[in-house]
């Protein structure tokens, strides 16, 4: 696949985050028959750093993170290849390989000005390795991350998850406007590819 008034978002955000939490735990004892495990309810240690910069937040009242935070509070949802927007590309990435699915790694889908392709990251309480292989036009200009399931019974029993994730490691905003400059001729990726020319742009001033 391929500023709000303060108060009132940290209220938002905050019952979001018990909500996600309560759903989570209450689920938990089912996640075996679905092959995955439910994730964890996030800390409120993951919450932006208030020492930080403050990065504003998307369309879903969700906060941008610097990128020196590692551990966020993330909105997630799933997606699988047999999705009618999906259909034409197969159970292929973005980057053309297979997506993932096993006991160790799993694709996601992301913004890659946000999540650079090839970034690597764990879900609280689960013990796979999710890498950013993959984009959505609906995910653009969002902090969502979209978590591969093989099949709509998994990708319905995912849903919408907020969820703490760390990153492992950064992917590369070089490879991801590599893979972009042919497709620019699409709105969504030509957005990515202008973010990152922008974020480029600022990184060298600043050097």
């Amino acid at each position: 696949m391929f500023n709000y008034t303060k108060p009132l978002i940290t209220s938002a955000f905050s019952l979001l985050f018990l909500a996600m939490g309560s759903v989570a735990v209450g689920a938990s004892k089912t996640a075996e028959a679905y092959d995955f495990i439910l994730p964890a309810a996030p800390s409120p240690s993951a919450r932006p750093d208030p020492r930080l910069p403050n990065l504003g937040r998307d369309k879903h009242g969700m906060p941008f993170y610097h990128p020196s935070q590692l551990n966020r509070v993330v909105r997630t949802t799933a997606y699988t290849h047999s999705e009618l927007d999906h259909v034409a590309y197969g159970a292929r990435s973005a980057v053309g390989t297979p997506l993932k699915y096993t006991n160790q790694v799993r694709s996601a889908a992301a913004d890659w000005s946000v999540y650079p392709l090839g970034t690597h990251f764990r879900i609280k309480g689960e013990p796979y390795i999710y890498v950013v292989d993959d984009y959505g036009a609906a995910l653009v200009g969002t902090g969502t991350i979209d978590i591969y399931q093989p099949n709509k019974k998994l990708m319905r029993q995912w849903g919408l998850r907020i969820v703490e994730i760390q990153i492992i490691r950064w992917g590369s905003s070089q490879a991801s406007m590599k893979l972009l400059a042919d497709r620019t001729r699409y709105r969504h990726c030509a957005k990515m590819q202008a973010a990152l020319r922008e974020q480029n742009r600022h990184q060298k001033l600043l050097h």
